[in-house]
């Protein structure tokens, strides 16, 4: 018996859909592969059809269309090393989330995902049949056991059958979205299969936006004691040739480089880049632009999208009105110019005025209140949106999660555009995320370094800016009281009751309560975003519109 092995690994972004782009890149690994002389490649979960492909994995045509393809990459890759591809199968009866040994030109086996994710993101049980066990593969000296992303999470459960039946090493291919913190609660679960299994394990997760997620790689090696045997780039495409050795206690991992860790201020700045970007180019749009009000919001989203796209593809808009400050007005300029975006100013007085003479008659008789501020908003979306159906440029939202949560927007007005990157993220930690990027610049920014976001925009009181003095604190507690609240209704699922316990006030928790469920409707029509927490608004966090349960502990 041959006492090593060499295996591939693509950690790779794949697009959901884009079945022959998706295998032409499995064919350039495999490529690869065959020139380091390996025995095998591997790739991510799923990675024919692109994840998560959500209901479109049901519609008979896709996944024909995405089994032939596997087929076909059989027959083009049959004279080199065999081939690890993830795929839908159906039998005939039921549909199978499956990963595929492509071996000599044919299939050789297949492996049927028995545990099937139906929590937050994912709704696995609606779109595939669960699997029955099944045991490990031969390939070249070696065997091994294939439990598929969630088949690796539980205890005394897949991976051990494995182990039991034979399996000498395990290989574990993911589409594991980031959320903050993700990579520690993985390599928690995985160095638990290592303990009970006593074999090496791999786990190989893709990387790449979809929607509002994004997948951020990191794909690990551990050796039996939970040694960390090598650790890859976070959010990077990446090929590496892994080693196995056959020792007298079993097959090892050679130990390789390990990616340093990075903290959870780059790892949500870098996944809001990175899902922009994606969700940008497997959109085909090229060019964004956003209202830039002077306010903290919008500078950060303006200078996430000059990190992602290029400064020369983000096109900001000043559209003051007589409540704008000077101040705004500077600032708003200001960041632009430290971005290199291009910059425009749009006064909306003028169709304000028209809008306003043209209400009058059906207003007479009544006081000024939110239906004029809204129409400031509405207008300045009406000509955001002009612009951007004109130029092809995508709007970007820049409401944060904390506005999100209450409510604190104008539907059909700051809301409208197509993709918004901090929709996950609380205002609190805006102010903090905007610190980072200033003191921080990486390669993977096409933006400046240095102060890129004034400090002046920092340190301003937020405000609409819709009515004489207005600041955000008028209608609201101040953020960190609000989102300590939000993050204890939304994220905790805390009951009224039990934030009181803690020291907030009950008329406020209560008031706040209130807003987050009004708002429902709101975002409904939300644009997607970028997902940083397990609690994000849309597949993880699924309310009904009309409710009208409140919490009265």
């Amino acid at each position: 018996m041959s006492d090593t092995f060499r295996l591939t690994l693509a950690q790779l972004n794949p697009t959901v859909g884009a079945i022959a782009a998706n295998c032409d890149k499995a064919r350039a690994a495999w490529h690869q592969a065959k020139e380091a002389s390996s025995e095998m490649l591997a790739l991510p979960e799923a990675f024919v059809t692109g994840y998560q492909t959500q209901d479109l994995v049901m519609r008979p045509q896709f996944f024909r269309d995405a089994m032939s393809a596997v087929e076909t990459l059989a027959k083009d890759c049959a004279d080199g090393p065999e081939i690890g591809i993830g795929a839908p199968y159906h039998d005939g009866e039921n549909l199978y989330n499956a990963y595929y040994i492509l071996k000599g030109g044919k299939i050789a086996t297949r492996i049927l995902k028995q545990r099937l994710p139906n929590f937050t993101v994912f709704d696995e049980e609606r779109q595939f049949a669960s699997a029955d066990p099944q045991g490990p593969y031969a390939l070249g000296p070696i065997r091994i056991g294939t439990p598929i992303c969630e088949d690796a999470w539980y205890a005394e459960d897949v991976c051990e059958t494995l182990a039991e039946s034979g399996a000498e090493f395990l290989l574990i291919p993911n589409g594991s979205p980031y959320y903050r913190n993700k990579f520690d609660v993985r390599l928690n679960h995985m160095v638990g299969r290592v303990v009970e299994t006593g074999l090496p394990l791999i786990y190989l997760n893709m990387v790449g936006g979809q929607d509002d997620q994004v997948f951020d790689g990191a794909s690990f090696a551990l050796n039996p004691g939970g040694e960390l045997a090598f650790c890859m780039a976070d959010f990077d495409e990446e090929i590496r040739h892994v080693d196995l050795i056959h020792t007298d206690d079993g097959w090892r991992i050679q130990p390789g480089h390990i990616t340093p860790s990075i903290d959870e201020w780059e790892l949500d700045y870098r996944a809001m880049v990175e899902s922009l970007r994606d969700y940008m180019g497997k959109t085909g749009f090229k060019q964004v632009l956003l209202g830039l009000s002077g306010g903290i919001d919008s500078a950060i989203v303006a200078t996430i999208a000059a990190d992602a796209l290029g400064p020369e593809n983000v096109r900001c808009v000043m559209l003051p009105s007589e409540y704008t400050s000077q101040a705004s007005l500077d600032d708003a300029k200001d960041i632009a110019t430290r971005l290199g975006c291009t910059y425009d100013f749009v006064p909306i007085k003028e169709g304000r005025d028209a809008i306003t003479n043209t209400l009058a008659p059906f207003f007479e008789g009544t006081q000024p209140d939110v239906t004029e501020e809204n129409i400031q908003s509405r207008l300045r979306g009406l000509l955001l949106m002009a612009l951007s159906n004109k130029t092809g440029a995508m709007l970007l939202t820049t409401g944060n999660k904390s506005e999100v949560a209450v409510g604190y927007a104008t539907i059909y007005g700051d809301m409208s555009g197509g993709y918004n990157p901090i929709k996950d993220l609380y205002k609190t930690r805006v102010f903090e995320q905007c610190r980072w990027r200033n003191a921080n610049h990486r390669d993977w920014m096409k933006g400046p370094e240095g102060e890129v976001i004034p400090v002046s925009i920092i340190d301003k009181p937020p405000s609409a800016e819709l009515r004489p003095d207005q600041k955000d604190e008028d209608s609201l507690p101040p953020y960190d009281v609000l989102d300590a609240i939000l993050e204890g209704l939304i994220d905790v699922e805390k009951s009224v009751a039990e934030l009181v316990a803690e020291g907030f006030d009950k008329a406020t928790v209560k008031k706040i309560e209130h807003l987050v469920f009004i708002s429902e409707y709101k975002r409904f029509q939300s644009a997607p975003g970028t997902r940083l927490t397990m609690r994000s608004f849309w597949l993880d966090r699924r309310y009904p519109i009309v409710n009208r349960w409140r919490d009265d502990s």
